[in-house]
């Protein structure tokens, strides 16, 4: 299909959201995106005063090589007000609460996603939350995930792509998958930080490259162990258009074509090139630190469009999002203004259907 954007397409669009009182000026009704607060975003992240503080006195005085930022509700508020977004659904990055163990990482992750919950109630439309869970703990995280959805409400799931370098799909997640399976959850994959002794050292941080192979190692590990197949009720979202994984869809397959097929160990799944074709357009894709048509017509050819989610990735991203208005204008260079209503409010809420309500859509 053709996403070349023109203005046929956009007076198209223009069309069909006049009515729901989503544009402002003339300008905007021919050649963009709609205006007002209507944005959902599904990748931001915040960081409670008692989390932030833990991070800091465990040395975490960057993320990725990016300064740990601060955060609050308000400052929160007023960036998505600046932005026209309506609701965040937030999550816990990179490292999670893995840099704990036992009780303290329990009881972090319970704090976390309480202090999630509590915003439900203190700004009941503007917030939904992912939760955390205290892995690499497998039976303490399902018991966490057990509370946080069915008493706290949350909805859905925060995992790193891994943990102590053992990466989603590995079998000791098994018992965690099945239990996420059951609750048909929303799963946010977000890239973790690969250890010093296992990455080139390269003058660059983590954020910049690392972070989208390691997403890519994960989503690889998911389709070719077996687990999106075992589990298919959960819906996994790939932050950063998925890293490279739309881009790598065909070379993900190959293996199938060639006689290195014939050598893998008993029992592990071999995905042929359309097996994992097919997985790929299963995963969820936002538009964080990637909304360019480089990487969103890339996303369209491997995955759907009705899976693409936006994301802003804030306060992470606050360095590049200083102003106000549209935050993603190169979502232009591949979407109608219908289209981007789509994607950045419209399968967000299809996926959460409580925050959809609190929302009122």
């Amino acid at each position: 299909m053709n996403r070349k954007f023109t203005r046929r397409r956009a007076v198209s669009g223009a069309a069909a959201l006049a009515g729901a009182g989503l544009f402002g000026t003339a300008a905007a009704r021919a050649i963009g995106a709609p205006s007002g607060t209507y944005r959902i975003d599904l990748h931001a992240h915040f960081l409670p005063p008692e989390y932030r503080a833990s991070l800091l006195s465990h040395g975490y005085f960057t993320i990725g090589g990016y300064p740990t930022p601060d955060w609050s509700p308000e400052s929160a508020l007023e960036f998505m007000d600046r932005y026209g977004i309506a609701a965040q659904a937030l999550s816990i990055s990179d490292p999670g609460v893995s840099f704990l163990r036992g009780a303290e990482a329990r009881d972090m992750a319970r704090y976390c996603n309480t202090y999630a919950a509590g915003l439900f109630k203190s700004h009941p439309t503007r917030f939904g939350g992912f939760a955390v869970l205290p892995l690499p703990d497998v039976a303490a995280s399902i018991a966490e995930l057990e509370y946080a959805l069915t008493v706290l409400k949350l909805d859905g799931v925060v995992l790193l792509s891994s943990y102590d370098g053992v990466y989603l799909g590995d079998p000791r997640f098994e018992p965690l998958m099945a239990a996420l399976d059951r609750h048909q959850a929303y799963v946010f994959v977000h890239p973790a930080s690969v250890s010093r002794d296992s990455k080139p050292e390269l003058p660059l941080p983590d954020f910049l490259y690392e972070f989208t192979f390691d997403t890519t190692r994960a989503a690889t590990m998911l389709m070719y162990s077996g687990t999106m197949r075992r589990y298919p009720r959960i819906r996994f979202q790939l932050a950063h258009a998925g890293g490279t994984v739309p881009f790598l869809t065909y070379r993900l397959g190959v293996l199938s074509k060639t006689g290195a097929a014939d050598v893998f160990p008993p029992g592990v799944p071999r995905p042929s090139a359309f097996d994992v074709a097919e997985l790929v357009k299963t995963f969820f894709y936002d538009t964080a630190l990637s909304p360019a048509a480089t990487d969103m017509r890339s996303v369209l050819a491997a995955g759907q469009q009705s899976r693409v989610v936006f994301g802003s990735d804030w306060p992470f991203s606050q360095l590049t999002l200083t102003g106000s208005g549209d935050p993603q204008p190169e979502l232009d260079q591949t979407f109608s203004a219908s289209d981007r209503l789509q994607i950045e409010r419209a399968n967000g809420l299809r996926e959460l259907p409580r925050l959809a309500q609190a929302v009122g859509s």
